[in-house]
Order: structure tokens, then sequence, then C-alpha cells
């Protein structure tokens, strides 16, 4: 048998199975999963996220999900530095990393070599900028960066302060754009990994998709999302998640109920198009056909493993 998967991960559009999927295969050799879903870190976004639920778990160790509260913000840095951290202590006790969800770019940053610029941080620079910014106006802010860096400004609305000062404070504190820290980053792999995606039909899927939807508002979603929004969880990075932005849109009084639930729909089949485009053009998958089943694609990512060798996989 050739070297084993350092990491393994399951990818797929949402309500494709992934879930079911990762427990499976961990009980299969001996795995932890991690979780790959930007929005199942926060607690109290069960239904709407579909969250794994204990008795899904079926005794196999998950890591990542509900460590954040849902008024704060979560990055991709951050993720990225928490699987890591995960992965050696899952290997460490011997076991198999099995990463699983949805969200291609956390995924991505983990196996791969991306580095991101949090650590180009200066508080005191990024004060004195956003100070400029109240005293003399954005555009004056805009137009300091459409000089120092005319790529970087393309990207970046006027509007967006935020993203304005940011742009700035990284160029005053390390001397080069967000640009120059990303060029040639996030292709080199850093483990030996083995990703697994699930595909289905998109007719079937897409029923599948607005099957689901009417499960979680039958489960409690609404009780959820007004749950958050009494809780003042509003217009926080969260309740971005489709479903609650949807659903609080509705208590707004700015949709019928079935407005958003159509919109949820609508939203969710638009956001899994999006997922199989970004695994498609950026991450190097063996696809399995969801319709299989889970214990026959358990079977085929053995076989997988029987034969692994990743430095062929990529060449």
């Amino acid at each position: 048998m050739n070297k084993m998967p350092e990491v393994i991960a399951i990818v797929g559009p949402t309500a494709s199975g992934k879930t079911a999927l990762s427990v499976e295969l961990a009980k299969a050799i001996g795995g932890e999963v991690i979780n790959g879903d930007a929005m199942q870190v926060y607690k109290e976004l069960d239904i709407g996220t579909a969250k794994i639920t204990i008795e899904e778990m079926d005794g196999i160790p998950h890591h990542l999900f509900d460590v954040k509260e849902p008024d704060e913000s979560f990055s991709v840095a951050e993720y990225q530095t928490a699987v890591r951290h995960w992965i050696k202590d899952i290997q460490e006790r011997g076991k198999t990393p099995i990463i699983a969800g949805g969200t291609g770019l956390y995924v991505q940053s983990v196996l791969y070599d991306f580095r991101f610029t949090e650590e180009a941080a200066d508080l005191a620079v990024r004060e004195r900028l956003e100070q400029e910014l109240a005293d003399k106006g954005a555009d004056v802010l805009y137009e300091r960066l459409v000089s120092i860096d005319p790529a970087g400004a393309e990207k970046i609305h006027p509007n967006n302060h935020r993203r304005l000062v940011r742009a700035l404070e990284i160029i005053e504190v390390t001397g080069k754009t967000k640009g120059d820290h990303e060029e040639n980053v996030g292709h080199a792999p850093l483990y030996d990994h083995l990703i697994v995606g699930l595909e289905m039909d998109r007719d079937v899927l897409y029923e599948r998709i607005d099957r689901r939807v009417d499960i979680m508002m039958d489960k409690g979603l609404w009780d959820e999302a007004q749950a958050l929004w009494d809780a003042g969880i509003r217009d926080m990075q969260s309740v971005q998640a489709i479903g609650y932005k949807e659903l609080h849109q509705s208590i707004e009084g700015k949709l019928l109920l079935e407005e958003a639930v159509e919109l949820m729909k609508k939203n969710t089949r638009n956001y899994a198009k999006r997922q199989m485009t970004y695994f498609r053009n950026k991450l190097d998958v063996e696809w399995f056909d969801a319709k299989l089943g889970t214990a026959e694609i358990v079977k085929g990512i053995l076989e997988i493993m029987q034969d692994f060798d990743y430095l062929k996989r990529i060449r």
C-alpha cells in the first residue's frame, strides 16, 4: 500500500450528503471530522446551517462547530489557523483528519499555502486613517490608493470605507500592497491530501434543496431566526447566512413569509451553483455521483486510498 492521505476533504454543494458521508468514512478509516462550513462555527445557528446533531455524529469526534457567538466575526484566516491546529492534533493521536463542508475557499486555504494579511495590522495607523476619513472624506483616501495601488483600487468601491482603510493600512505598515502579499500563493499543497466531491444532476439537487428548506421551516427555522433578531443579532456576519437573512427581511416587514421562503430556495440554488463552479475551477477533486449512496461512495474512496500517491496525482 502506498502512503495514505494526510488529510481528506469532502466537498460538494449544499444538500448533497457530505455530512453522512464524512461520518461513515470516519468510521471506516479511524477518522475525526473537522467543520468545513463557514457558518457552522456559530452557536445558535443550527437549523438554517444544517448543522450536524449529536445523534448524527454517531460517536465520531467533530471539531470546530459552535466555537463563535453569533455577534462575533470570523475570517478565513482564523479558520485556517484553527483547522491546521486540529489536523496536527488529530494526526498526533493516530487518526485521519476529514474536513467536511461546502465553503471552498476555507478548505483550499487550509490545504494550500494561502497567506493572509491579518498580521499586517497596526491599530494606531488604522485609527489615524479612520480619523482622516472622517475629516477629509473617502475621496481623498481613495485617490491616494489609486496613485499607490491602481490595480487594488479597481477592486474596492470608494464607499467601502473598511476595505479602503484596510488597503492603505497594509501598504503603510508593510510597504507592499494586498495584491503583493497574495501573489503566487495558494497553489502549493501543504499536505498529501485527497479531496472527494459529491455531485448530482442539477434538477435532482434543486429538488433536494427545495425540500430541505421546507423541512427546515417545519423544524423551527422561523423561531431560530426570530430568536436571533430578538437578541439584537441583525446585519451581522452570522445572519448573512442563507435562511436567516431572508427571514429577517420578513420579520422586518420587507417580505411576506411565503416570499422569504421562496427567496431562500432561490438563493440556496444559486449558492449551490457557485459552490460547484468553485470546486471544479479551484480544486483537484475525485468526484462521485451522490445517488450511489453513502456505502458505495465510502467503498470507492477506500479503493482510491489503496492506490494513493499524491505526487503522481498532481503531475
